[in-house]
């Protein structure tokens, strides 16, 4: 399938980037995330969408987050750097945290792993994966229930 725009940069990983397309993020952090480290940076992931991405699916567990998306684009027609938009979150959650933790360094690792959705059955196993896990992880008994789970009120 060819993508329109499409490049690839490279961090410590491959990073493919292209237009119109549907992404997964995944990000690990450096220890176990208390609630109201998970709710906060749920809530600075939140604080772009609509404006520099739509935002289809979010989960902040307490060892990782995962995300699904598609980019916006900015004043003159190109996307925005999704990496940017994560790791602005990423950074102004991590400052917070440390501000009331008292910390050294923030609790999230520095690079993220973004992959290119290829069609809709992925983009529907992706989804599920995210939505089901707090339940395999015993978060929750009922993933609706989980509060740093957060999903779109509609796909488009």
């Amino acid at each position: 399938m060819p993508f329109k725009n499409f490049s690839i940069w490279r961090g410590r990983l491959p990073h493919w980037r292209a237009s119109d397309v549907t992404y997964y993020v995944t990000f690990r952090s450096r220890r176990h995330l208390e609630v109201w480290e998970r709710s906060l940076l749920l809530r600075e992931l939140l604080k772009p969408d609509g404006k520099r991405w739509q935002l289809l699916i979010v989960s902040v567990l307490p060892e990782k987050t995962d995300l699904v998306f598609r980019v916006c684009e900015d004043a003159n027609g190109l996307p925005y750097e999704l990496s940017q938009i994560v790791e602005r979150a990423k950074t102004k959650a991590g400052k917070l945290i440390l501000k009331k933790s008292g910390e050294r360094f923030s609790p999230f690792y520095n690079e993220s792993f973004d992959r290119i959705l290829r069609d809709e059955s992925e983009l529907e196993e992706r989804w599920t994966e995210i939505f089901e896990e707090p339940i395999s992880l015993g978060l929750a008994s009922d993933p609706e229930e989980y509060e740093t789970l957060w999903i779109a009120d509609s796909p488009n």
